[in-house]
């Protein structure tokens, strides 16, 4: 059953459609939610949020766009929100390898590439952040983006190629080390 078919049964009141659209995105939601916070309690809590919002604006969405997209809307919507409402406000992700053990795959890195990659994602500018780890990292398409953060398509393709700008100057002498 697609997500056009899941929202005429929720809208009609099927709890186990709710069910299904839940489990069908609540992972994807929850890796957003966990990346942006780098807080794992916090994640939960923003995930299940964010299900509430969008169960109770369901009537709002007009398939636009995807449903995924609005979720993330959603979803950056009420992590934002909530970083604010806790003030929990970080300076740094959660590194990329405690985020894939939590979204169940487990991959080693160098330790030394892991630091100096986590330092040089931590210090992009917050936008360039976002956008980096929503595209190369969550695999988020320039649209879906867009439309989660409420930015030209263009936007998010700028600010992406420039941190990846910022990213190979700021490793650019680790890969020296490495090849010599």
């Amino acid at each position: 059953m697609d997500d056009s078919q899941l929202l005429a049964k929720v809208r009609a009141g099927d709890p186990e459609a709710e069910r299904a659209l839940y489990d069908a995105h609540v992972d994807r939601v929850f890796r957003l939610a966990y990346r942006m916070t780098g807080d794992e309690a916090l994640a939960q809590d923003f995930t299940q949020e964010a299900f509430i919002r969008a169960f109770n604006k369901l009537h709002t969405f007009r398939g636009d766009s995807a449903l995924s997209t609005w979720l993330h809307t959603v979803t950056t919507s009420v992590v934002l929100n909530g970083l604010r409402k806790v003030k929990k406000f970080r300076t740094s992700e959660i590194d990329l390898e405690q985020a894939r053990a939590v979204a169940g795959g487990r991959r080693r890195a160098e330790p030394d590439l892991k630091d100096r990659l986590t330092q040089a994602i931590d210090g992009l500018p917050d936008g360039y952040r976002t956008v980096f780890v929503m595209h190369d990292i969550e695999g988020y398409t320039h649209e879906e983006i867009a439309g989660a953060l409420g930015v030209a398509t263009g936007t998010s393709k700028a600010q992406l190629s420039r941190a990846r700008a910022k990213l190979r100057v700021e490793l650019a002498d680790f890969a020296e080390e490495v090849v010599a």
